[in-house]
């Protein structure tokens, strides 16, 4: 890279809330889906304040950003078109949900980045509310936030859930737990793809209530879903033997390195011998494509700031390492096709 290059690199991360704050306006106010709908031939700055019901002075002010951006550009009659940058701000779901979770929730917070770092704790948390961490308050944070919050968690999960069913139940499971169920889309997942499976889903109480909420209107499921308030933190908190499959998915990178060998020590514990543990993520170094790579390490900032101050994305060689060390073996590493991120671990006691 030249000098000349290098610099304009520099200016623009200098400059890039800017131009963040550029696309998440035009989204809003509907100018790039304007700009987008009038396709080849552009539209000019009046005809996109018309049609947006927007002022003049505000469409170009956003319109020269995102053309600096190269989110537009100009075409030859002075109109403006969207690049395949702005489009996929527009179209790529992937895109959208990462865009509005860093808005809604980690735009204010990571201001206090590096407080968190100094800190060891989540200083930005505080931009959302008065808790330790931010699970003690996803099931109250306001109807927007909480929308982005769950829409961005489910994007990196839902897709995976059909290739992960038929991985656990590959042995028939006759009881599974579900340690960080969340809001129980796993539990529902399971209990319509099996119609003998039983589940217990285990988590905060906050969480559970969401669960709850979410089954207790299934009559066809919800007598074999069964729920246990635990925090996983709690060093007298247990884990009881009965399960065939221990399954956590996205919950171990909530949590520090010395955190997650606790867990999977709790874990170990009282399982029996024949029973398994599956642990699904979305590990840095087991990606297809760059843009998924660069989304999980720009997460992990999140959970720096605003989510715990101490965990992160991880990648498949550390939680292997960790794995090792609680005194399990790793007998199969499944890596989920289509459009998934994942990889799931399949783990046995030594």
């Amino acid at each position: 890279m030249k000098a000349l290059e290098a610099l304009y690199e520099a200016h623009k991360i200098a400059f890039n809330p800017f131009v963040f704050e550029t696309a998440y306006t035009m989204l809003e106010l509907g100018i790039l889906e304007a700009i987008h709908n009038h396709k080849r031939e552009g539209a000019s700055i009046e005809e996109l304040a018309k049609e947006t019901n927007v002022s003049e002075y505000g469409v170009r002010v956003l319109v020269e950003m995102a053309e600096a951006a190269e989110i537009v550009e100009k075409t030859e009659n002075g109109n403006y078109v969207a690049t395949k940058v702005g489009y996929f701000l527009l179209r790529d779901e992937m895109t959208r949900v990462n865009l509005y979770f860093t808005h809604d929730i980690c735009y204010n917070g990571l201001f206090y980045l590096k407080d968190s770092i100094v800190n060891g704790k989540p200083e930005g948390l505080k931009t959302l509310g008065d808790w330790k961490t931010i699970y003690e308050g996803l099931s109250i944070l306001p109807g927007r936030l909480k929308k982005s919050w769950f829409d961005f968690d489910h994007f990196y999960s839902d897709n995976s859930f059909d290739d992960a069913l038929k991985i656990i139940f590959k042995d028939s499971p006759s009881r599974i737990y579900d340690i960080g169920g969340n809001t129980g889309k796993w539990a529902i997942a399971s209990t319509k793809h099996n119609k003998d499976v039983n589940v217990t889903i285990f988590d905060l109480p906050v969480q559970i209530r969401a669960a709850k909420e979410n089954i207790g209107t299934m009559q066809e499921i919800k007598d074999r879903i069964d729920f246990q308030e635990t925090d996983m933190l709690d060093a007298t908190s247990e884990i009881p033997a009965g399960a065939d499959v221990y399954w956590m998915s996205q919950f171990l990178d909530c949590f520090s390195e010395p955190e997650i060998e606790a867990i999977l020590l709790k874990i170990r514990k009282n399982m029996s011998p024949d029973a398994r543990v599956y642990i699904m993520e979305t590990f840095i170094d087991n990606q297809r494509f760059p843009a998924a790579t660069y989304s999980l390490v720009a997460t992990s900032l999140y959970f720096t700031a605003i989510a715990n101050g101490n965990s992160k994305m991880y990648s498949s060689s550390a939680m292997k390492y960790i794995v090792d060390k609680a005194g399990f073996e790793c007998v199969d590493e499944h890596h989920l096709h289509g459009d998934s991120f994942h990889t799931i671990l399949e783990l046995k006691r030594k």
